[in-house]
């Protein structure tokens, strides 16, 4: 039983569900697991055993539900991003104003997951307030990857992508703004998976951001069919999220077990505007190509994303206005600097230039879905580079292209999200040095269900199944 952290979760969840497997055992499991890796990775910050042990009990005390939906867990154990609030455990969101904070109550996405028998074992590390694609804070220090422990593991939910790469815990959740679940699933060869807005419900009652669509939760996990059954167990309606979707008909599992190919694809390297490292193109090309093994028709084409980088911007930097204006004035001096810059580059916009910001977000959805007429998904590579060192708070230059701030070398990702477009980041090589790469698939708004199918086919037909769990490869 102490090697059940090299099961996938579905194997796991089968093996709960038939009892020859018991929530605690698997508790017990992870926990081993957690201490003989974590003083590697420092991926797993804040651990809530005592509250699964208690949750597991009343688990196998009263049995699962007679009918249990598609995405029902039966007691296993998961991580939760330090972003987000699990009743009475610790919640920093990587900032010392939040050091020492006790959760009064749980997110919508946590009572969602505990509703279909989820059990939290703890808290994933994410740097200061999920700003960044380096997961690194004040509170807790830095996450490593565990491919190569001086090299980052990408973020903001980079705990999470380490936590499964080392088998720590079956299921992670995360979220993404500009990449956050795509960019550490592709660094650390897991599967990162940013939903249509709405699809999963987030925050908590009181939370003044409920209307937002650019940032979303969603599950990753060590391979497609499980990032699928966590997307099951994540889905549902509330009427505290107001854009919130219904659970639908199909489970999402089922999808993905379908492993359908697309038709045809539309393949970039660069999206029209993104700089990438030659070995990551090289890479990500020969991946994008083997859909033609599957019969798919792939071309190099994508949609026309001008001024979609600096729409972006605009966005994300009214965002930071909304959710920092107390921090600024309150405790300015415990933010990092890239916090400032963000939230300081939202208040230079003017009314205009918000406006503008929406009107170009429009035009690049229109573009979307006229490229999606002739195309089942867009694919590119996730990140524009390997993971580097993690003591590189962000880079400044990518294949000759410099850079004025610190996510511009997210731009793969990052250009996705305003289009509101479910994508995925799937394991797809490794480096002359070894080090992981991730190619991004961007299926049509909604489209999760074909996406997963695609996703799958993919995993079957190239040659990485099953590259993790690892244990920490220190160097």
């Amino acid at each position: 039983m102490t090697e059940l952290w090299r099961h996938t979760a579905c194997t796991m969840v089968e093996l709960l569900k038939s009892g020859e497997v018991k929530p605690s055992e698997a508790i017990d499991s992870a926990a081993e697991r957690i201490e003989a890796t974590n003083g590697a990775v420092n991926a797993m910050v804040t651990l809530c055993l005592e509250r699964a042990r208690d949750n597991a009990v009343r688990i196998e005390a009263a049995g699962h539900p007679e009918q249990p939906g598609p995405g029902y867990l039966y007691g296993l154990p998961i991580s939760i991003k330090d972003l987000h609030h699990v009743a009475g455990v610790r919640c920093t969101e990587g900032s010392p104003i939040y050091g020492e904070r006790i959760s009064s109550e749980s997110d919508l996405l946590v009572q969602n997951l505990e509703g279909n028998g989820a059990l939290v074992i703890g808290k994933s590390n994410t740097p200061e307030f999920g700003a960044g694609a380096n997961t690194f804070n004040e509170v807790f220090g830095a996450t490593r990857n565990p491919w190569d422990t001086r090299m980052t593991c990408g973020g903001s939910s980079g705990g999470a992508a380490v936590n499964l790469a080392t088998g720590q815990s079956w299921l992670a959740t995360g979220s993404d703004l500009g990449g956050s679940l795509r960019i550490p699933g592709a660094f650390c060869s897991v599967v990162g998976f940013r939903p249509s807005p709405g699809r999963c419900p987030r925050g908590t009652k009181a939370s003044l951001g409920r209307f937002g669509d650019l940032s979303v939760v969603g599950p990753m996990a060590r391979n497609v069919a499980d990032v699928a059954l966590m997307l099951d167990a994540m889905v549902g309606q509330y009427p505290d999220d107001p854009i919130s979707l219904p659970v639908p008909n199909e489970s999402f599992l089922q999808a993905a077990r379908e492993a359908k190919p697309p038709r045809r694809i539309g393949w970039s390297a660069t999206l029209g505007i993104a700089p990438v490292e030659p070995e990551v193109a090289e890479i990500c090309a020969a991946a994008a190509a083997s859909f033609g093994d599957l019969g798919a028709d792939v071309d190099e084409a994508c949609p026309d994303f001008t001024g979609a980088h600096e729409t972006f911007l605009a966005l994300r930097g009214t965002s930071f206005v909304a959710s920092h204006h107390r921090h600024m004035a309150e405790h300015r001096e415990l933010l990092k600097p890239e916090v400032i810059w963000n939230y300081e580059y939202g208040m230079a916009l003017s009314g205009e230039d918000i406006a503008l910001a929406k009107m170009s977000r429009a035009r690049t959805h229109i573009n979307m879905c006229e490229f999606f007429e002739t195309y089942d998904l867009l694919v590119t590579p996730t990140v524009m580079t390997p993971p580097f060192p993690v003591e590189t708070r962000y880079l400044e230059e990518v294949a000759g292209v410099k850079f004025t701030n610190y996510i511009d070398w997210l731009m793969h990702t990052f250009v996705i999200t305003p289009t509101g477009c479910p994508a995925v980041s799937v394991p797809c090589g490794f480096t002359e040095e070894g080090l992981p790469v991730g190619l991004q698939l961007v299926a049509p708004p909604r489209g999760e269900a074909a996406l997963l199918a695609a996703a799958a086919a993919f995993e079957a037909n190239w040659h990485l199944q099953w590259q993790t769990p690892i244990d920490p490869r220190v160097k």
